[in-house]
């Protein structure tokens, strides 16, 4: 099995995410690829940042959270203003993958646990990972290298998932 990117599939096409979930903005996604691809078998992720005392935002809207364009210390802001008065800062990241192989659809979903930073901590990442501090670290996502932060990380969760799937599969 060799994974290629969209670039090297001679994919171009900007994917739009027009869901209200990251499960069907992944699907969209994945289905989109299959398409253009000519039906072979791909994925794709979405990912997202759900605050508790914001009622699960930004959610599905997190990169654009602050509006266009796409700004990251702009989200943050918004976020840390939101959250300025709130004691409840219980927040996890979600990331869906969603698989078509074969003409069938899987998903594979993981999740990291954690809360926001009243200001942000560290310089390495991207997003929001300078005032996500998850559970179990003393140190926010922006704060740990690569090794340290997939001890936690979300993206790698459902990757793990989806890799043991596809070893199952190969063996079969």
């Amino acid at each position: 099995m060799e994974i290629i990117s969209l670039a090297e599939a001679g994919i171009q096409k900007e994917i739009p995410e027009p869901f209200d979930t990251l499960k069907e903005n992944a699907k969209i996604k994945a289905q989109t690829i299959h398409q253009l691809s000519g039906g072979e078998n791909c994925f794709s992720e979405d990912t997202g940042l759900e605050v508790d005392a914001l009622g699960g935002e930004p959610g599905v809207h997190s990169a654009r959270y602050a509006g266009e364009p796409v700004s990251a210390e702009n989200n943050i802001r918004k976020l840390l203003r939101a959250l300025a008065d709130s004691t409840n800062r219980r927040a996890r990241f979600i990331t869906l993958i969603c698989l078509i192989l074969e003409g069938r659809e899987y998903f594979f979903e993981g999740r990291c646990e954690g809360q926001i930073l009243r200001s942000p901590a560290g310089t390495e990442g991207f997003g929001y990972d300078p005032v996500f501090l998850p559970d179990g670290s003393h140190k926010s996502f922006a704060e740990l290298n690569a090794e340290e932060k997939n001890k936690f990380s979300h993206r790698r969760k459902a990757a793990d998932l989806l890799i043991a799937y596809l070893k199952t599969r190969l063996i079969q």
